[in-house]
């Protein structure tokens, strides 16, 4: 059964032109760049429709590459704002599988003084530091990037105040407790909706192995062999403690089909073939992500370190459900920035 479920994982998890700068100039965006070639820094910045949605191109020293950005900048850019990181899933996003497209988070957040920021790529890399270059995926260096190269370039393109939050769907899900846990401080606030944050048991290695090897890449490049104990160093369950202190959200709903489940739902469009895998195979991955869901909290629990747990009655691995997980869970992530 174990084998079955996971092997369905990687089928569904997470399912004008712009003016160039020079290194110390203004781009027509009137986002600026960082100065210097070798490190990383703002190369092309595109307004886009809203005038407050803009698309970066982000220059990775760690990664030595362009890393697309969406930015949805707060409504007053006089006034200091955080920032609130959010993370896609197996996709990366780049095939519209993303914040911005499949949720109405921008709109639910436009009157907020708050910046959103959506990397794009990293498909199947746990936005994680591999420890090898993968033949088919290639140099992976997401967490130096999301922890050092980008929240000083947006910070001080879109006037962040240094208060930051972080949330991700199913892959990003795991991440984003490692990414908080490497950079202690940074983040205030988790969002975690229909993830599996530990990584180094017999179900956590499995899962781990379906999401890299969906897309092509080896796992032993990532932490190594299954002996290797950077598994365990990556695995939040183990490394709990370290989340004291931080505010902590985590949702999944049970795997049974729910409002959102149904065959001209956006994302199944009609589709039979669509709806029946969002019906099978996403209620099997909205299984396991609960059954983590709650075994992390028991962990946290037992740590007496607060944490939000909300499991809801149905609903499958889908963007629909994780728009509403999101709103419920803005107050707290609100709370821990300031943004009240």
């Amino acid at each position: 059964m174990l084998l079955a479920l996971t092997v369905a994982l990687g089928v569904v998890f997470g399912t004008g032109t712009p003016a160039v700068a020079g290194p110390t100039d203004t781009v027509d965006s009137g986002v600026r760049r960082d100065a210097g070639t070798a490190s990383a820094h703002i190369s092309r910045a595109t307004v886009l429709d809203s005038g407050r949605e803009y698309e970066l191109d982000v220059y990775s020293a760690a990664m030595d590459t362009g890393v697309r950005v969406r930015v949805r900048s707060a409504p007053d850019p006089r006034l200091p704002a955080p920032t609130v990181y959010l993370l896609n899933g197996i996709s990366g996003g780049e095939d519209g599988g993303n914040w911005f497209e499949k949720t109405d988070v921008t709109t639910f957040l436009a009157d907020e003084q708050v910046n959103l920021v959506m990397p794009l790529g990293g498909e199947a890399s746990y936005f994680a530091d591999w420890h090898a270059e993968d033949p088919a995926l290639g140099v992976q260096r997401w967490a130096t990037f999301l922890t050092r190269e980008l929240p000083p370039l947006v910070d001080s393109a879109f006037h962040g105040n240094g208060a930051n939050a972080i949330a991700g769907i199913s892959m990003a899900g795991t991440s984003v407790f490692q990414l908080a846990m490497g950079a202690p401080g940074l983040y205030r606030a988790i969002g975690a909706y229909s993830g599996c944050a530990r990584t180094s048991d017999m179900r956590g290695r499995a899962i781990v192995n379906t999401v890299v090897r969906i897309r092509g890449g080896d796992p032993d490049n990532l932490w190594g062999p299954p002996q290797d104990p950077r598994w365990a160093a990556n695995d939040p369950y183990l490394r709990a403690e370290e989340l004291r202190g931080t505010a902590v959200y985590l949702s999944a709903g049970s795997g049974l089909p729910g409002e959102h489940d149904t065959l001209d739902a956006p994302g199944t469009d009609g589709d039979p073939q669509k709806f029946a895998d969002q019906l099978v195979i996403g209620g099997a991955l909205e299984t396991i992500a609960a059954d983590c869901a709650r075994q992390l909290s028991d962990r946290l629990r037992a740590l007496n370190i607060p944490a939000t747990l909300e499991l809801r009655p149905s609903g499958t691995h889908t963007w629909a459900y994780w728009a509403e997980d999101f709103r419920r869970s803005w107050p707290l992530i609100a709370a821990a920035l300031g943004a009240d």
